[in-house]
């Protein structure tokens, strides 16, 4: 009996991984199969189970079975609290904001503050981590411009950011063999080589033929870059 219930619900999780027309000809074989080799009793049975396994669930609905991929969280991320940062490199016209002001307070002082500039006029390709995309100019390129709005906390694209004096920007330079190659620009509240870890981290994760994420210059992951950075 547990051979004959196993050989229906197999059956039947094959059949939901099928389309529609290919899931009705392997039922309708199975059907007849069961009519011709197995004894009354058993098909009763087998059928009174079926109804609750998952596997008769996804063929009847016709959903297979689908693997979810969870989205990179960066909720935790926060501004490091330096205010040594704001002493260096600032325009005298320019009034920073406090990290605990209102939200509209800090935009209002950002809006004095230009957004970094993106080189790149294509639409972000926003697809979950764990996906496989192909390793192509295109698509670091569509998935980076995604990576600047999911952990935006650390750049300057928005005016919030800028009023506090973040003015970072993240570009594209060239795609070395499996080697992405970035720049890093303007002002970080957090550490520089920890800017390149995370965004190294977010395209690794879309794009997996990628083996490593660099800087066109190693300077550009010091304090000094950093604080050499000047806010127009």
């Amino acid at each position: 009996l547990l051979i004959h219930y196993t050989i229906v619900r197999n059956s039947f999780k094959l059949s939901s991984c099928l389309c529609h027309a290919s899931r009705r000809r392997n039922l309708d074989r199975l059907v007849k199969m069961l009519t011709r080799y197995t004894c009354p009793a058993a098909l009763v049975v087998c059928l009174t189970l079926l109804p609750l396994s998952a596997a008769f669930q996804a063929a009847a609905t016709h959903k297979p079975f689908i693997k979810t991929h969870l989205k990179s969280s960066w909720d935790n991320f926060s501004y490091d609290d330096d205010d040594e940062l704001l002493d260096y490199g600032v325009d005298t016209d320019f009034k920073a904001a406090d990290e605990n002001d209102d939200p509209v307070v800090k935009a209002m002082a950002g809006m004095a503050l230009d957004a970094p500039e993106v080189y790149w006029d294509g639409e972000p390709i926003d697809v979950p981590v764990g996906s496989q995309l192909e390793l192509s100019e295109e698509n670091v390129q569509g998935v980076l411009a995604a990576c600047r709005q999911e952990i935006g906390t650390m750049f300057g694209y928005q005016a919030e950011n800028r009023g506090v004096g973040i003015t970072g920007g993240v570009d594209f330079v060239d795609l070395d063999g499996p080697t992405v190659v970035l720049h890093l620009k303007g002002r970080f509240w957090h550490q520089r080589p920890t800017v390149l870890q995370r965004v190294g981290a977010y395209l690794m994760g879309r794009i997996p033929e990628i083996v490593d994420v660099i800087v066109e210059d190693d300077y550009e992951l010091t304090d000094e870059a950093n604080d050499a950075a000047i806010l127009d």
